[in-house]
């Protein structure tokens, strides 16, 4: 395994820069309150956990050989980012305190967050491009190097959106209104609906 500091470097800076996954736990957070944010982050990082098992299959060599089934996998995932998006866009004020806020379905935000990590973009490009280069195919110990370094990339991501969840249950108070539920919806829904365009718009 080559230069595993280097690797929790660019974990942590990866994981650090907003995107999908990140405005999801921002948002459950914000809902839910710092507990009923975990199931969410927790699916995010089971989704780490299997785009960085294909990508080290033959699906992962395929993507990154293949101009079509790139374009395929970068349009359903804008797509399901543009659905994210209009959701959000055209559902009424939440209110932090309502009481249905505290009954959603732990294993629902955990199948958001999973299915929302294996669209994210940003996660696809670090485990097939970044990803490769810290860790030797031909090693005899290629399958433990592969675990050690995925397991502590999901667990970076559970600390670091943990604090992202920390700091933005803090601000409950100041949005504990009906614009501040008008907000959290339209600043959500654009932020996906950006995500979505930017990653339709990319090249390989």
């Amino acid at each position: 395994m080559h230069h595993y500091p280097l690797f929790l470097l660019m974990a942590s800076l990866a994981i650090l820069t907003p995107g999908p996954g990140v405005l999801n736990s921002l948002g459950n957070a914000l809902r839910f309150g710092l507990k009923g944010s975990l199931p969410g982050i927790l699916g995010v990082a089971s989704g780490s956990f299997i785009v960085a098992a294909l990508s080290a299959t033959g699906l992962g060599l395929l993507l990154a050989a293949s101009a079509l089934a790139f374009t395929v996998l970068k349009w359903l995932g804008a797509a399901y980012l543009f659905y994210l998006g209009i959701k959000l866009l055209r559902a009424p004020a939440f209110r932090f305190d309502a009481p249905e806020a505290s009954r959603q379905p732990a294993w629902r935000q955990f199948a958001a967050g999973m299915l929302l990590q294996m669209s994210n973009p940003k996660s696809i490009f670090f485990f097939l491009a970044i990803f490769p280069q810290f860790i030797d195919a031909g090693s005899a110990h290629y399958t433990r190097e592969f675990l050690l370094l995925v397991s502590s990339y999901s667990l970076l991501l559970v600390l670091i959106h943990s604090v992202y969840a920390l700091l933005a249950h803090a601000m409950r108070r100041w949005l504990n209104n009906e614009r501040g539920g008008h907000l959290v919806n339209k600043a959500s829904g654009a932020s996906f609906l950006l995500f979505g365009t930017l990653l339709a718009a990319s090249n390989r």
